[in-house]
């Protein structure tokens, strides 16, 4: 090779080794500490209805260590929710629950429910994460247990918030009754739609609601789609992370670990079947695997969604 060519090579290998570099050193050092309120306004309440506001907080992946993702949780409640929904994958260390006891305790007192992610029964592993892009991945052979039952009792019974794993509820926000329902972590194919009509019919026949609101933790199609025909205004998950590494300024993510369009693997859209189309906010999540500590172009992020009568 001409010395002038071995030049132009080493110049363009040491450029593009800088440029990992520093990628590298935003995603892991900075990005993924740049917390942020991703907001959205929706007419989907009866017309006359009082507006609603909803907190939207998905896979905070907690660890006892992570004080700033603490701190910043705790200061949401400042935003005055009316309404908050976990979209799960609360736990990413077997103490996660003395991080989300710091996080969560502000929110004390303000109705909400809450789904289960795969990292609330069990705790991470490392992953190739090149994998990802062959599929959504499977289940480690044998992870290690974490403590669900303590979790439960802390969202369920310390913070009020229903518990929506295969399950139907109602709340009464400010005289706005509010119809939920929510399935277990699809991923993990623990969701069970087959449980959820009957005794929604069975609510329903009590009262009329102003909302139906669906959540599960991964927006699988076949939840999706069943959640439309069980008559939801709104329909909220997580478990994507948003994709956790995207190129920058790119509409799709690049994997999303599960089967929804990548274009619809972060923030708002529009979740379309047979003929009726319905809000699906999906979160990109507030935290990440202790195992892959990175985001790039994807800042971890909790939802407000503002809901307003219809014109």
């Amino acid at each position: 090779m001409a010395p002038g060519l071995t030049r132009t090579a080493l110049t363009a290998i040491t450029a593009v080794g800088a440029v990992g570099v520093g990628a590298a050193v935003w995603g892991v050092g900075i990005e993924r500490f740049l917390f942020t309120v991703r907001r959205h306004e929706l007419e989907v309440l009866p017309a006359g209805s009082r507006p609603l506001r909803i907190l939207h907080v998905s896979d905070a992946h907690m660890a006892p260590w992570q004080h700033r993702k603490q701190q910043w949780i705790a200061q949401l409640a400042e935003l005055a929710p009316d309404v908050v929904v976990n979209t799960g994958d609360n736990l990413g260390h077997r103490d996660g629950l003395r991080g989300l006891r710091t996080a969560f305790d502000p929110l004390r007192g303000v109705p909400g429910v809450f789904v289960h992610g795969s990292n609330d029964h069990t705790a991470p592993t490392p992953r190739n994460p090149l994998r990802y892009f062959t599929g959504p991945s499977g289940q480690v052979s044998e992870p290690e247990p974490l403590d669900t039952d303590a979790l439960d009792a802390y969202l369920g019974e310390e913070l009020g918030w229903i518990d929506l794993n295969n399950k139907v509820g109602h709340l009464d926000v400010g005289g706005v009754d509010i119809d939920v329902f929510g399935v277990s972590d699809a991923h993990r194919k623990w969701d069970r739609l087959d449980r959820l009509p009957a005794p929604l019919e069975a609510q329903r026949a009590k009262h009329t609601a102003a909302l139906s609101l669906g959540v599960t933790h991964a927006p699988y199609r076949r939840v999706l789609d069943e959640f439309v025909d069980l008559g939801a205004d709104l329909i909220l998950a997580g478990h994507t992370h948003g994709g956790q590494v995207r190129i920058p300024g790119a509409a799709r993510a690049l994997v999303a670990n599960c089967d929804i369009p990548l274009d619809q693997a972060r923030g708002l859209s529009a979740w379309n079947h047979g003929g009726t189309s319905v809000p699906l906010n999906v979160s990109a999540g507030l935290g990440h695997s202790i195992y892959a500590p990175v985001r790039f172009a994807c800042r971890p992020e909790a939802s407000v969604l503002d809901l307003l009568p219809r014109a």
